[in-house]
């Protein structure tokens, strides 16, 4: 398989994380790569990120392989992802780091550093009756309880700020670092018409919020956040209108954007993992995985990693 950097020719069918103004609000280089059989032929699209900071160059992948035949199969995808880590070799990055929690990878390159993961996922073809059977009772009950105390669930971009403050918060309770104000702002800015930003609001106050980036192939809810005391069931009530409000749109299926396998019993990835399951949703399996292409900063970077946030 020859791998080479191709025109990037978005659309709507595709991941909205494939999109250049996405691509360009995130990286500070970016582009798609092809894969290409021996006649010529387009297999594979994977698009790419090169962050920069300090001394690493950093390839970021914010989407998985892109597939673009139907007997695209796994072996053929390894040996693509093998002759993309010499094409990154090439341009002198340090490393691949592991992709966002959205990029679910069927296999992975030899030499790498992987780890299975997953993504839960709604599909929205069902009917609204058929959706609402999945949710779990209890859910309902919340989601009931919610509308009864006059949860009200608002969009738009006025709540970026908000939804910021919150997620901010939700990520600091966790012990774990955020972007800044700006970055948050460029993240959606980058999305375009295809992000959507909603909120619960409770007497006045804004007690949830979630960040949804979307295209007509699937809804991916990036970032939520919660007041820490919030009032009962207004995520569960959040999530369940956003579900309603992408498939009236005619999007295909819903992302709570990444889960961990198997996560140890009663941590919070083991409740966030439940929260997303109690929906309906469906646990899609592959890996996350992370390559050294310069061994000495790759180390570095592993270090710094953990002293920040306890590891990547």
């Amino acid at each position: 398989m020859r791998v080479e950097p191709i025109k990037i020719n978005w659309n709507p069918q595709m991941s909205i994380f494939a999109k250049e103004s996405f691509l360009k609000a995130v990286g500070d280089q970016y582009g798609w790569l092809g894969g290409f059989s021996e006649s010529g032929e387009l297999r594979c699209i994977l698009p790419y990120t090169v962050v920069k900071k300090a001394i690493f160059r950093m390839v970021r992948f914010r989407v998985e392989t892109i597939p673009m035949s139907l007997d695209f199969d796994i072996s053929e995808e390894k040996d693509f992802l093998g002759r993309t880590i010499e094409y990154f070799r090439s341009i002198d990055t340090d490393m691949v780091i592991p992709a966002t929690s959205n990029a679910i990878f069927r296999t992975y390159p030899d030499g790498a550093d992987v780890a299975p993961y997953g993504t839960y996922i709604i599909d929205l073809s069902q009917t609204e009756e058929s959706l609402w059977r999945n949710v779990a009772k209890i859910n309902r009950q919340n989601i009931g309880t919610a509308k009864r105390t006059g949860v009200s669930i608002l969009s738009g971009e006025e709540y970026i700020d908000v939804s910021y403050a919150l997620v901010r918060e939700t990520f600091k309770r966790s012990g774990l670092p955020f972007m800044s104000q700006k970055a948050y702002r460029r993240y959606i800015a980058g999305l375009g018409e295809y992000a959507k930003v909603m909120v619960a609001v409770f007497q006045g106050t804004v007690q949830s919020s979630t960040v949804y980036a979307f295209s007509d192939l699937c809804t991916h809810a990036v970032y939520g956040g919660n007041l820490a005391d919030t009032q009962q069931g207004t995520m569960k009530l959040l999530q369940w209108e956003a579900v309603l409000f992408f498939k009236s749109l005619g999007v295909k299926r819903f992302d709570f954007f990444g889960a961990r396998i198997d996560p140890e019993k009663g941590s919070k990835q083991e409740a966030l993992n439940s929260f997303k399951r109690r929906f309906g949703a469906t646990l899609e399996q592959g890996y996350i995985w992370k390559y050294p292409l310069h061994p000495l900063k790759y180390r570095l970077y592993g270090l710094a990693a953990r002293v920040r946030s306890g590891g990547d």
